[in-house]
């Protein structure tokens, strides 16, 4: 994803996303003479706030003074009709909120999330005088202040992961100065746990493998609503036996717990469990263990509904956005279970190559550019089937809407399809066009043929956040630059996968240098340009980081992680470089890279030694 800078809340667009635990190996206590090792105790996903929305009066909160939770005007709720709000009094004043939570033991993850509006009448824009303070404990979690005004409620993440098997005093502290207020207010919070601490598997393999899914999906009138049946049949490929699946349910993060946007219903070849991981996580347990090289299918009613906003799953008018809705399996290798939250400043998505067949039923009105190659057939009464099938791919995203379009041929034969909303000149979309079929023959010769059929581009100068990429599928606005961009991650991240939640330099920053080297640009003396915000701050840093430190994420991952390529390009020199990254894409083709892999090849194709390179470029791994 091309990130731009982020409109306003009070506009509908969400800001800042979650912030992750990060999911790390769990090691068995070690042996000790004539005692049994101790046994990690299961991790139950829960959500352990009560009353976090405050619609159910103060309980169990402690506040003081008595009137912080509230309805009263002058402020509004992030959802239902009560809050938080703690000071906006203008004078030296303190307010506090608690609530004592136990974090059940055995979760490998913690999440404390809130909503959270910043006004003021500070003029300042340097000096913090009236602050809001988190707390777990005596811990301080986090701190805002005067300087983080919104003009709406952005949802904020904290990892408190270490706190699990406690029972602690979650805590909000509001403090202002002499004068000018500052108010905080709060809502919906919640603290989530997932995980599991039982040793690992074994092996490094990367299971549920070989996924195929089949959806048939019926939309209404306007194709913001979708109803139907998914099925998805998968292996264990792994020496460890496959007790249970996920599903990854990400498009919830763009609503709530108690208003799903995706909903899964009447499950079959398996016992569903609790949602968990803000209702982003569905595990389902399987009828028995699936052995190694064995094989299951597990079925379910979907429903999806499209929230309103120009996103990447939203609609803007009459144009629907469907991307990330079809739930999908999450990964469990030597690490676990992959159960990151969803980020909105990236992206959390780490999936194994999979098979898709959708079959879309929907008005003859709307086109349904989709993931795939389609064919459209005759439906009922003034209806059409599109049926889009796809071979290898991540994930799968379709638009509805009555779309203008425009197709050609790339010279290297790649069929491009440009669909754009109202309000986008036909010069724009031809333009769009003439870039996505260079791109896309760019991208091909120095990493290997384009492979799946036809390539979509749906163009909307409304989308907050730029461009976002689907495997045979973009999002875009009108800019050569960023087209580029997201086309080239049709090979980083579609066909040389990664953990995109762990190493989001692995898709962004090969992906800006891909694009660098479509455009002609050489990134000489970029580097010279850097500057670090602090020592933690890294190029292979994971979302949890940047969610925690946003403005940086994409200075550092694209911007500086692109500079390092290009650097280590010069080292290499040209030819060295272009051979590398052609072999890697065809070593990890359909599958995961990881940085130490990459650190490995580059090491093998120079007789320089590369520590002091990586070390000066803050690659770890």
């Amino acid at each position: 994803m091309r990130s731009a800078p982020h409109k306003a809340l009070g506009a509908g667009v969400f800001t800042l996303a979650a912030l992750a635990a990060l999911f790390l190996p769990v090691s068995p206590a070690a042996a000790q003479p004539a005692k049994a090792a101790p046994v990690a105790a299961a991790c139950t996903p829960a959500q352990v706030v009560t009353n976090g929305g405050f619609e159910s009066g103060a309980s169990p909160w402690t506040q003081s003074p008595s009137t912080v939770i509230t309805s009263r005007s002058g402020q509004s709720a992030h959802a239902g009709s009560s809050f938080a709000w703690l000071d906006g009094v203008g004078s030296t004043h303190t307010d506090t909120l608690a609530q004592s939570v136990t974090i059940p033991g055995g979760c490998t993850a913690a999440t404390l999330t809130f909503w959270l509006h910043v006004d003021t009448a500070e003029t300042t824009s340097s000096v913090a005088y009236d602050k809001l303070t988190a707390k777990i404990g005596s811990t301080t979690l986090a701190t805002y202040s005067n300087l983080d005004k919104n003009t709406g409620y952005v949802k904020k993440s904290l990892d408190v992961s270490s706190f699990a098997g406690q029972t602690v005093n979650l805590s909000f502290t509001g403090t202002e100065d002499v004068s000018l207020q500052t108010s905080f207010v709060l809502d919906d919070i919640a603290l989530d746990t997932s995980g599991d601490t039982a040793p690992p598997p074994a092996d490094p393999v990367r299971t549920p493998a070989a996924p195929s899914y089949t959806v048939s999906l019926s939309s209404d009138t306007s194709g913001t609503a979708w109803n139907g049946h998914e099925s998805v049949s998968f292996t264990n490929a792994s020496a460890t036996a496959l007790s249970e699946v996920y599903l990854r349910l990400w498009d919830n993060y763009h609503g709530t717990c108690s208003a799903m946007p995706v909903t899964v219903t009447n499950v079959t070849g398996g016992t569903a469990g609790a949602l968990s991981v803000a209702c982003t996580a569905l595990k389902i347990t399987l009828p028995a263990p699936l052995n190694q090289g064995q094989s299951a299918t597990i079925g379910f009613d979907l429903a999806i509904t499209v929230p309103s906003g120009a996103d990447r799953f939203g609609h803007d008018g009459a144009f629907s956005f469907i991307g990330n809705a079809l739930p999908v399996l999450a990964v469990r290798d030597s690490a676990g279970w992959h159960l990151d939250p969803y980020t909105n400043n990236g992206e959390s998505f780490y999936s194994l190559a999979a098979d898709f067949t959708v079959t879309l039923d929907h008005p003859s009105g709307l086109l349904v550019p989709a993931t795939g190659t389609s064919t459209d057939t005759p439906g009922s009464s003034g209806r059409t089937v599109t049926t889009a099938t796809a071979s290898q791919v991540r994930d799968f995203a379709w638009a509805a809407g009555p779309f203008s379009t425009i197709s050609g041929t790339s010279p290297g034969g790649v069929p491009v399809n440009v669909y754009s909303v109202s309000g986008i000149s036909s010069s724009s979309a031809q333009s769009m066009l003439s870039t996505a079929k260079t791109a896309v023959d760019a991208h091909a010769a120095r990493f290997g043929a384009y492979p799946y059929g036809e390539l979509d581009a749906v163009i909307d100068n409304n989308y907050w956040f730029g461009g976002m990429e689907y495997p045979g599928f973009v999002l875009d606005l009108v800019s050569t630059t960023a087209l580029t961009h997201e086309i080239g991650h049709q090979w980083w991240y579609g066909i040389v996968g990664d953990d995109e939640y762990t190493s989001p330099w692995l898709d962004e920053a090969f992906t800006d240098y891909a694009t660098d080297l479509a455009l002609g640009k050489t990134g000489t003396g970029c580097w010279s340009t850097v500057s670090w915000a602090s020592g933690a701050e890294k190029i292979t840093n994971s979302m949890a980081y940047w969610d925690a430190n946003s403005s940086r994420y994409s200075t550092v991952v694209y911007g500086y992680g692109k500079c390092a390529l290009h650097d280590l390009r010069r080292v290499l020199g040209d030819t060295a470089m272009t051979k590398l990254l052609k072999d890697y894409a065809t070593a990890h083709w359909y599958g995961v890279s990881t940085t130490a892999e990459f650190k490995a090849a580059a090491q093998a194709a120079t007789g320089t030694d590369l520590t002091s390179f990586w070390t000066q470029h803050r690659i770890d791994g």
